[in-house]
């Protein structure tokens, strides 16, 4: 990894294993309104493109989706979700040691996400993560959103690392997506939401388990 000027990763599927958070306040959005409860997985298959695109697909799954409505969905969502940000989220099993070992070895690292950059910094904050990290860059109202490269490239620049090599890793089309437009590497973290069965990611270098990834 010291071939690299930095390592930026995504949050939710990445790090973090978040979706039994992210789930349970999609259903009490859904209850609220007087939808039908959605189980894990779908919810799950939802994320990746922000809250609001989750939202959006949960109402759609259960009913007719105006935008009122999302709105409405959207600040009962938040609600709960800011609420019990960290009551399961957890993060996935080698990810603690290997940002250890990575941040005793002097490499910058940051964090780029489509998740609020409130939430974002809630749940690096509630899991003892933020001490790891020189720049945690989350969506910001009105701003582009991954896949644009935009979001990536501030991460970059936070950490001042312009014409560095940089590595993104996700878990996700999106990241890879946001990878490929902002023209840095990408590695794959195939325990996430979104794993290398989809085929765009099938020519992306994939690892398995966090201990993996720390060692190559």
């Amino acid at each position: 990894m010291r071939r690299y000027g930095a390592i930026i990763f995504d949050l939710d599927g990445t790090l973090v294993h978040s979706a039994p958070d992210l789930h349970a306040a999609a259903n009490v959005a859904l209850t609220a309104l007087g939808r039908a409860s959605l189980d894990l997985e779908t919810v799950t298959s939802f994320v990746g493109n922000g809250v609001g695109k989750l939202i959006e697909r949960c109402l759609q799954a259960t009913g007719p989706c105006s935008p009122d409505i999302q709105v409405t969905a959207l600040a009962i969502f938040m609600d709960s979700y800011n609420a019990n940000i960290t009551t399961l989220t957890r993060p996935y099993p080698g990810v603690v040691a290997c940002l250890t070992r990575l941040h005793e070895s002097d490499i910058a690292m940051g964090i780029c996400t489509n998740k609020p950059s409130g939430a974002a910094d809630a749940v690096c904050d509630g899991l003892d993560l933020t001490r790891y990290f020189d720049a945690i860059v989350g969506a910001e109202d009105g701003q582009p959103k991954k896949p644009d490269p935009t979001p990536l490239m501030n991460t970059i620049a936070q950490l001042e690392m312009q014409g560095k090599k940089i590595l993104y890793v996700g878990d996700s089309t999106v990241d890879h997506a946001t990878a490929l437009n902002a023209g840095v590497d990408f590695r794959l973290f195939s325990g996430g939401y979104l794993n290398a069965a989809v085929p765009d990611l099938r020519t992306a270098q994939v690892f398995d388990h966090w201990s993996e990834f720390c060692s190559s």
